[in-house]
């Protein structure tokens, strides 16, 4: 039979319609193609077919086609595999960029390549010690103050090189929490950014059920998803919340009057974000910091507190950060009380062969800026337990263990050549004027030293020469410790416990910034493999999500092409409908 008179208007109109939305939609992702963040929208059509007779006069044999074309919605093009991708290296990129910065600001304390430091302060004591080992110069008050100005020199060095790495520390510190300074610290930002995911998971959904697609406040949440991973390591799902449309498969199902299903529609995905994350015993655990839309409010995202009380720089131990999420049962149902994790400093445990340190919760290795400052502030590189990374802890010790080497054995040289019961002491723990816990942070020159009362001892019981004390204080530069060469009056050996690994006390410190050059040039190779790594996938992930300028140029001429050809269809129907009204019937006039 023949059709309805306009249907086949209907159907060149839809085409009209759906090639000028998508050349709206190509005008669209030209003008966000250098937009942060943006994802390139494509319009989802379906063919119009209708399964149910339209009219009474139609017999069941109708060929159901030619009802033209149905716009479904407009839709975002990304691949959920890249974007799983992209934020595990985003991942591992943020841990190795956050532990680069922190290690080239400990080099600006232990690089000596362009300074005079503490490696020169030796070398110029040695050097005194060499002018002054002549027997006539031994009480010559002007070379003992030259050595002795030198040594203030040192110490003044270490001195200064502990306050530095403290100070790194606090900046590490002001990282996590963002305090004394004027900038959001990495615990405020996290925060900021699940406030902000929760928020916009209500907003697209709301939306989405009004039928409003809201693709730009999905690719700000994009954005803020891919930003968090940076932070910490983190899993997204995507579900269905069937609490609220009531249908297992999440699908919404639109009835006629005869109650026969005449179209459907998706229900609007939930969000959810996952906190991976260790425990002691290096069990994978989970902790979701962001559910969907339930509740009201900021019921839908959690939060992460960094604890320190005042004074917490003198004791990292007391620092804790804690998350706080939505406990689940062994059914993997929500609970609507939130669970907190914590992740503690290592815990530290005396024994008979040392000490051990073990770890509580913790992120992977490599996983975010915020594991990277944890293992800079709370792991020492030395305690069995906690030696993978040498964090401040451990360049603080190191300076530690140089100034009190330096402070026994040039006290404990100068002794064995004075007078007995004469004040021997030249280095001491300037706080109180004592040798008791010197470290690099306190050394300096004892009170007895600068007023005069104290000077370099003249002999030894071996050895009555005047200049043999400043011969052992030359011979104790040149030394590399361990060391057997220095004798108390008994044969014993004295200095059995300095250890400076094989090295003298001017070489210790290149022994230490060779360490600590290793440790950057490793970190600043995977740095830069995982950016690279991390640049192929953005590569990949704009190569679908990105807007093409060639790709969109070439639909816009295909899209109109589309248009016209669906115009002259309007005038060919035309034409036809003109022959139909005008000329059928005529035959035999």
């Amino acid at each position: 039979m023949v059709r309805a008179t306009f249907a086949g208007f209907t159907t060149a109109v839809s085409a009209l319609q759906a090639n000028q939305k998508r050349l709206d939609i190509t005008g669209h992702n030209l003008s966000n193609m250098n937009t942060p963040g943006y994802t390139r929208q494509a319009l989802q059509v379906s063919s119009v077919n209708y399964t149910n007779p339209i009219s009474h006069y139609m017999n069941g044999s109708e060929v159901a086609v030619g009802f033209g074309v149905h716009m479904d919605k407009v839709t975002q093009i990304r691949d959920p595999y890249l974007d799983i991708q992209y934020r595990n290296q985003m991942d591992k990129s943020g841990y190795t960029d956050a532990m680069q910065a922190t290690l080239d600001r400990l080099s600006d304390v232990f690089d000596e390549t362009s300074i005079q430091g503490i490696h020169q302060a030796f070398l110029d004591i040695r050097s005194t010690l060499e002018n002054q080992h002549d027997p006539s110069k031994v009480h010559d008050p002007i070379f003992e103050a030259e050595l002795r100005s030198r040594m203030q020199t040192l110490t003044n060095l270490l001195n200064d090189a502990y306050r530095q790495v403290e100070e790194a520390e606090k900046v590490e510190y002001s990282k996590l929490d963002g305090r004394g300074t004027n900038e959001q610290g990495s615990v405020e930002q996290i925060n900021e950014i699940l406030r902000q995911i929760g928020g916009l998971n209500r907003q697209i959904k709301q939306n989405q059920i009004f039928g409003q697609q809201s693709l730009e406040l999905m690719d700000e949440r994009n954005l803020l998803l891919d930003k968090l991973s940076s932070y910490i390591p983190i899993e997204v799902t995507y579900y269905k919340d069937i609490n609220y449309d009531g249908n297992d498969d999440g699908i919404i199902y639109d009835y006629d009057s005869k109650g026969n299903i005449i179209g459907k529609r998706d229900w609007p995905d939930d969000l959810r974000v996952e906190m991976v994350y260790q425990d002691k015993d290096g069990n994978t655990q989970k902790l979701t910091l962001v559910e969907g839309t339930i509740g009201s409010k900021d019921d839908n995202y959690g939060s992460v507190a960094f604890t320190a009380p005042d004074g917490y720089l003198d004791d990292p131990s007391k620092t804790s950060l804690t998350f706080k999420g939505f406990e689940r049962d062994t059914n993997g149902n929500l609970i609507p009380n939130k669970q907190s994790i914590t992740f503690d400093s290592p815990v530290f445990t005396p024994g008979a062969n040392g000490t051990t340190a073990e770890v509580g919760n913790h992120f992977a290795d490599g996983s975010g800026s915020i594991q990277s400052s944890l293992d800079m502030l709370w792991k020492d590189g030395i305690t069995e337990g906690i030696t993978d990374k040498r964090g401040y802890g451990y360049y603080k010790a190191e300076l530690d263990t140089l100034a009190k080497s330096f402070a026994e054995v040039i006290n404990g040289i100068n002794a064995q050549g004075t007078q007995k019961g004469d004040d021997s002491v030249l280095l001491v723990n300037k706080t109180d004027d004592s040798t008791k816990d010197i470290s690099a942070k306190n050394i300096g020159i004892s009170l007895g030293w600068q007023g005069g009362t104290t000077h370099i001892g003249t002999s030894t019981d071996r050895n009555p020469d005047m200049n043999a004390t400043v011969l052992n204080l030359l011979e104790a530069m040149k030394a590399t410790y361990p060391t057997d060469s220095f004798l108390d009056p008994d044969g014993n050996k004295l200095f059995d416990d300095v250890d400076l690994k094989d090295n003298s006390f001017a070489d210790y410190m290149n022994h230490v910034s060779t360490i600590l050059a290793n440790d950057s040039y490793r970190n600043a190779t995977n740095l830069k493999t995982n950016v690279t790594v991390l640049n192929g996938i953005q590569n990949s992930r704009d190569s679908v999500s990105g807007v093409s300028l060639d790709e969109e140029a070439s639909n816009m001429m295909m899209y109109m092409s589309a248009y016209n050809a669906s115009s002259r269809l309007m005038t060919t129907l035309d034409q036809a409908l003109d022959v139909l009204i005008n000329s059928t019937g005529v035959v035999g006039r």
